[in-house]
């Protein structure tokens, strides 16, 4: 191209650096999501010999009549000072996930710590077919899925049957009525239609709703057709209070020739799995 003045100048093309731009800037934003999704993967590590009975059945599942999924401080706590407390049970795997709020390994070979959120797995010596799952830690809408998909891939569905113990505030709770604390902690309940257990509490009624891990797994059932039950626990403590925890001792009255229930605790077990509220210092004390 020649200027007024006779200088001949050079003439490119801005549309090929900026498409080469634009290549690279996808590239990158591909890069990125494939590493987001990667870090919250959800994972799940089984035990030795878990793994090798997999590994050995023809299809890569664990035969398992019962599974119970506590969701919550004092669905957990109830478990383990009820149940896992009392029986013969042999912690055999646990989910990795890692997302905002749990901020543990996402690596499968890396186990929880003592203590810490998790989701844990446990199988009883008598029957293997009966498993227990604790869940305290959070897991992300994103995650939710994943979760239900991997845990319920490595168990047999026919003749499986699901409960699952949930915590959720009161204030969640809606109803036309008051509301009277000696009502408070209660249970109530959803079931799949696939199941033909009685339950043992009201129904949730309308419109209440749930959400979380819980939902996930009642929906899951029910698209599947798996027998499940689920009993969220309405309360007005935030920590694991011992009252809430007896709470649920109703809804393992059906699982009484396979679970067996401590009848009553003594104040040191209970010490172990409820927290004493302590008084906080604050602007009147």
């Amino acid at each position: 191209m020649a200027t007024f003045f006779g200088e001949v100048l050079s003439v490119y093309s801005r549309a090929v650096e900026e498409d080469d731009d634009d290549l690279d800037d996808e590239n990158e934003d591909e890069r990125i999501h494939r590493e987001i999704e990667e870090k919250r993967e959800v994972h799940i590590a089984w035990c030795p010999e878990v793994a090798q009975s997999l590994e050995g059945s023809g299809s890569n599942k664990l035969q398992c009549s019962d599974l119970i999924i506590a969701v919550g401080t004092n669905a957990a706590g109830f478990l383990s000072a009820y149940v896992l407390n009392t029986e013969s049970w042999d912690a055999v795997g646990h989910v990795s996930l890692w997302n905002e709020r749990s901020r543990g390994s996402s690596r499968q070979s890396i186990a929880p710590l003592p203590g810490e959120p998790a989701c844990l797995f446990y199988q009883h010596r008598d029957n293997p077919a009966v498993l227990v799952c604790q869940s305290t830690c959070y897991i992300a809408e994103d995650q939710l899925f994943q979760w239900t998909e991997k845990v319920f891939g490595c168990l047999q569905k026919r003749g499986l049957s699901v409960m699952v113990l949930s915590d959720s505030p009161v204030a969640e709770y809606k109803t036309p009525d008051y509301l009277y604390g000696s009502a408070v902690p209660f249970l109530r309940s959803l079931k799949s239609s696939a199941s033909k257990s009685q339950a043992l509490c009201p129904a949730l009624e309308q419109p209440n709703i749930l959400t979380g891990l819980p939902a996930a797994v009642l929906s899951h059932c029910q698209v599947h057709q798996i027998p499940a039950v689920l009993y969220q626990c309405y309360t007005d403590v935030i920590s694991p209070d011992s009252i809430t925890m007896e709470t649920y001792k109703p809804a393992l009255l059906c699982l009484s020739k396979l679970v067996k229930l401590e009848p009553c605790l003594s104040a040191d077990v209970l010490r172990r799995f409820a927290k004493v509220t302590e008084a906080q210092s604050n602007l009147y004390t």
